[in-house]
C-alpha cells in the first residue's frame, strides 16, 4: 500500500485557486436561529466572505473553526498560529478595509472584506456586490479598497 502525505500548503493554495474557476454556490448559505428566528444569515452569499474563507483555511486545518464574519476569523487566525506581515505574499489572508456605507445588522457598519492573494497583484474572495461567490479579482479592487492586514502562517513557507 503506497504511503500518501498530502502538503498541506499546496492543496491549500490550489484550493483558493480553485474556488473561482466557476460557479461555486457552496458559500451562499449559513442557516442560523437569530433571535428565535430561523434565517440565511450570509443574504444568499452577499455576506459570505469569511464563510468561505474560514472553511477553505478550516479544511486545511490551518484554524480552529468556521466563521461567519471577518472579526471573529482574524481571532482564529492569530489563535492558529497566523501572524501580519508587512508585504503581500502568494496564499497570504488579505483583510481589506471596511467599505464605506455597508450596514450589515448584528455586524454593525462598515464591515471588513476578507479574501487570499494569489500572487501577481491578484486576489479571490467572495463576491459580495457582484456573483455572491468567490471570484477571482485584483488585489487592490482596481486601487478602490486598501488592504489592512497581510495574515501569513508559517506552514506555508514550505510551499
Amino acid at each position: 500500500m503506497p504511503i500518501v502525505i498530502i502538503d498541506r500548503a499546496k492543496s491549500y493554495l490550489a484550493m483558493v485557486r480553485n474556488a473561482a474557476k466557476g460557479e461555486n454556490h457552496m458559500f451562499r448559505s449559513l442557516i442560523a436561529s437569530v433571535d428565535g428566528v430561523e434565517s440565511d444569515i450570509l443574504n444568499n452569499g452577499a455576506l459570505s466572505c469569511a464563510f468561505f474563507a474560514s472553511a477553505v483555511l478550516y479544511i486545511n486545518k490551518l484554524i480552529g473553526d468556521m466563521h461567519a464574519g471577518v472579526p471573529g476569523l482574524e481571532r482564529d487566525l492569530a489563535a492558529s498560529g497566523w501572524h501580519q506581515i508587512p508585504d503581500l505574499r502568494e496564499g497570504a489572508v488579505i483583510t481589506w478595509e471596511p467599505k464605506k456605507g455597508s450596514f450589515v445588522p448584528g455586524m454593525g457598519e462598515d464591515h471588513g472584506h476578507i479574501g487570499f492573494y494569489l500572487g501577481n497583484e491578484r486576489a479571490v474572495s467572495n463576491g459580495s456586490n457582484t456573483t455572491l461567490m468567490p471570484e477571482e479579482h485584483s488585489a487592490t479592487y482596481d486601487g478602490t479598497r486598501n488592504i489592512v492586514r497581510i495574515w501569513w502562517h508559517s506552514v506555508l513557507d514550505g510551499k
